[in-house]
């Protein structure tokens, strides 16, 4: 059953998904990331190709000819899914097609209008049996 993990109060999103990213290529997991729109998608990959000054973290999105190769593929909608892994949901709604994924990472700001739409994925997620843990980023 799919794990699901809430960081909330979350300063950065990008450089929150750069840190999990990397973590997770490191322990040689795959992961793909739904994003809301083709400019946050943009701008996330802008972010994973410069990662720190000696190392990138290579993604693609599902158009590009190299996603099969790529640990990490950044979409809009779960129609290019290749693997089964690690989710990470940057839209409002929880993805249709979570469950296939091994873990589902929601990533929640301190803006008023992204909690209320937290809090409906996590009782989403929680009245249908699944395990969800939560971790506040403002006491880490």
């Amino acid at each position: 059953m799919t794990r699901v993990e809430f960081f909330f109060n979350v300063p950065d999103k990008l450089a929150k998904i750069s840190e999990i990213c990397a973590k997770a290529l490191a322990q040689g997991h795959h992961v793909t990331v739904i994003s809301r729109d083709d400019e946050l998608s943009g701008d996330l990959q802008q972010r994973l190709w410069q990662h720190s000054a000696t190392s990138f973290l290579p993604s693609a999105k599902p158009a590009d000819a190299i996603r099969q190769s790529s640990p990490i593929v950044l979409g809009l909608d779960g129609e290019s899914l290749l693997q089964d892994d690690i989710l990470i949901n940057l839209q409002t709604a929880h993805p249709p097609f979570f469950g296939r994924f091994r873990l589902l990472i929601e990533l929640v700001g301190s803006d008023d209008a992204d909690k209320v739409a937290a809090r409906v994925r996590f009782r989403f997620y929680r009245d249908r049996g699944y395990e969800v843990k939560s971790m506040d980023m403002t006491q880490s």
